[in-house]
């Protein structure tokens, strides 16, 4: 809606422009070919192949330390080359492992496929921060700032609408194929994705300094790199842009900020966060060995959960108008604690595509308005030391909770331990209505 009216302010679209916009939507869409195939499904295949809790929480807490340790110096890097080409090769040598996994199941035995994804994954976040970073600093310097959210709100109903039609098919191919046939070909759509993806990456040219640019983040879900594995979480790099602009880690040293009104807002997010990913490792585990769902139900699932992300963005302009960003991040929390809850009730397919319609809903409120919450209690002049504080907590809260989880549910049991963090979601929702 936001695009539609963008659109219509502004007229058509400059002549010299029309390149940049076609090469980044077509950016999008292959990469929505990758998500929705290789990167949405890779949770399901190492659970299949007898992956246990920790082994999931590593794939998903790895990558953020990795992420925390290397933004800086990869923005260090990028900014001693082209932009453009700077991201271009850092999505080669970060995509290129996809490649990796389509032979896997041809040359090593499952517990030798768990680790290898598992490391591969840790080595290809390596470039993968630099493409985070770097990404956000193309688009600036891609796009003209008042045609910035036109863009970007193309880009998310292209991601959207991609990644619901390849999460559909991905699903049915792995039905249809024999075990792991099916999930090398899935595997090999997904590096088609990721292929195709850096190659518009390569024609995307920038008009302005980078150096110069205010730089607009794109919304949700239109950044390269960024998208959800499993469950009800979508990786968060709100601030990434905002580390890489501090000099030294030194900066960080401001005990100040956690006496103020800000340290309550950051306990309540790194709350919230915990408990999201206390839930992340355990939902592939539910899915396939409690609830024994096919993967074309578990596709249909994804689907279902991006198609109301979808719809639920449509409004967010909407909603945060009448009720502000405050409001609409705690309702989301509030229906995101009801997500493992539902999961761990959950007996049919039914109930399952149900929860992930909620847990799509109730994301796109939160992913939407989470930024704009942030920017509004933050004093301008120091917002990249603030949102650096956050991006610490966030990635704390990843680390942790993806490795408490899954100890949580080795001693309980999955369903326990869903309950639990429903809680926990539940404490942190309304801790951010107190302090927000």
């Amino acid at each position: 809606m936001t695009s539609l009216a963008a659109h219509k302010r502004l007229g058509p679209v400059p002549r010299e422009y029309r390149a940049n916009f076609w090469h980044l939507y077509l950016d999008i869409g292959w990469y929505a070919v990758l998500s929705g195939s290789a990167i949405a499904f890779v949770s399901v295949f190492v659970t299949r192949q007898g992956a246990n809790e920790f082994q999931i929480g590593l794939l998903n807490a790895g990558p953020a330390v990795i992420n925390l340790l290397a933004t800086l110096p990869a923005s260090q890097w990028l900014n001693r080359r082209p932009i453009n080409r700077g991201v271009f090769w850092t999505a080669v040598w970060h995509r290129l492992v996809y490649i990796s996994w389509i032979f896997l199941p041809s040359l090593l035995l499952p517990a030798g496929q768990i680790w290898a994804i598992i490391a591969l994954t840790l080595l290809m976040s390596i470039p993968g921060a630099a493409l985070a970073t770097g990404f956000n600093a193309l688009f600036a310097a891609a796009v003209p700032a008042e045609w910035r959210s036109h863009v970007a709100g193309v880009r998310n109903a292209v991601l959207a609408v991609v990644y619901i039609f390849i999460s559909l098919l991905s699903g049915w191919l792995l039905d249809h194929f024999p075990f792991p046939i099916g999930y090398q070909i899935v595997f090999g759509i997904g590096f088609l994705g990721a292929v195709m993806s850096t190659v518009h990456l390569w024609f995307v040219r920038p008009f302005a300094d980078p150096a110069t640019l205010s730089q607009q983040r794109p919304r949700h879900l239109s950044t390269p790199g960024i998208f959800r594995t499993g469950g009800d979480s979508t990786r968060q790099t709100i601030s990434l842009r905002f580390l890489t602009r501090l000099q030294s880690w030194r900066q960080l040293f401001r005990p100040d900020i956690w006496r103020q009104e800000y340290g309550q807002i950051l306990i309540s997010l790194f709350t919230f966060h915990l408990a999201q990913y206390l839930a992340l490792p355990l939902f592939p585990l539910f899915w396939v060995n409690h609830l024994r769902l096919t993967d074309q139900q578990i596709g249909m699932g994804t689907a279902l959960f991006y198609l109301t992300v979808l719809i639920g963005s449509t409004q967010l302009v909407r909603l945060t108008a009448r009720f502000g960003n405050h409001r609409i991040l705690f309702i989301g929390a509030l229906i995101m604690s009801s997500y493992p809850a539902l999961t761990a009730m959950t007996q049919t397919v039914t109930l399952y595509l149900i929860t992930s319609m909620v847990g799509g809903f109730a994301w796109s409120l939160v992913g939407g308005v989470i930024a704009n919450y942030l920017l509004e209690k933050i004093p301008g002049e120091e917002r990249p030391l603030y949102l650096a504080w956050y991006n610490l907590t966030l990635n704390a809260a990843i680390l942790l909770g993806s490795f408490l989880g899954p100890a949580l549910a080795a001693q309980f049991g999955l369903v326990t331990t869903l309950a639990l963090t429903a809680v926990v979601r539940l404490f942190a929702a309304l801790r951010i209505w107190r302090y927000g």
